[in-house]
């Protein structure tokens, strides 16, 4: 499938540890590019959500596989280019965002069961291309086919300090120091998971941002992305 300007509409994988910009990089190449954005890892924090609600262990796969499976998980586009996560048709975009559903994410996406469970949806949301998909494992396992595939980065005391900006931007109280402890712990439970554990994909270009503005990252990755359309 082409563009108006024959160019092809391809999948744009951005893969990088927690803290490291993808959904607000990602919203702004898909904006620039025309695209579609498509938040994997709300999916999973959606799952972890539902899960603590109705007391099912983060630690259960053999419990989360039917439940990821029962869930009616939505993505829809809201007016500022974010996708926010609609679970059987209620708008939990908010509920999910918690520090300690973050790391839920983390949790049960370590088992087969809830991968496979969300695996068909990612690849539906981007089967036509014309999208970008954010996540930890969108370019290994989900599109190893992917065109144009970054994996985005930055250092943990970086990410940490944005992730406290973040929250006080917000009203919300953050300590710097729990917060680097919570963003190497998150990278540590990654990196070292046997399912499809966080890395480069093949052939993905390394973008790292610590020393980069918000700006110039999102420049670069529409570059890459547009070298890949020729």
């Amino acid at each position: 499938m082409s563009g108006s300007h024959g160019q092809k509409r391809i999948v744009v994988a951005i893969d990088g540890p927690a803290g490291a910009g993808k959904s607000t990089v990602a919203r702004e190449v898909a904006r620039a590019l025309g695209y579609v954005i498509v938040d994997t890892g709300a999916l999973y924090r959606g799952v972890a959500l539902i899960a603590r609600e109705r007391n099912v262990p983060w630690t259960d796969g053999a419990a989360l596989g039917p439940l990821a499976e029962s869930l009616a998980l939505e993505l829809r586009a809201a007016p500022d280019g974010s996708a926010r996560l609609y679970i059987d048709g209620r708008d939990r975009a908010d509920d999910i965002r918690s520090q300690a559903i973050s790391m839920g994410a983390s949790d049960v996406s370590k088992h087969a069961e809830v991968r496979a469970a969300l695996l068909g949806l990612q690849r539906h949301l981007g089967r036509s291309g014309g999208v970008v998909l954010e996540g930890r494992d969108i370019g290994t396992v989900v599109f190893p086919n992917a065109e144009a595939k970054v994996f985005l980065t930055a250092s943990s005391p970086a990410r940490a300090g944005r992730r406290v900006a973040d929250l006080r931007s917000r009203g919300v109280e953050a300590d710097y120091d729990t917060t680097l402890a919570e963003v190497e712990a998150r990278d540590a439970q990654d990196s070292g998971r046997a399912i499809a554990p966080l890395r480069p994909a093949e052939g993905a270009v390394i973008v790292d941002s610590t020393e980069l503005s918000f700006d110039e990252v999102v420049a670069r990755v529409v570059e890459i992305a547009r070298a890949a359309m020729v």
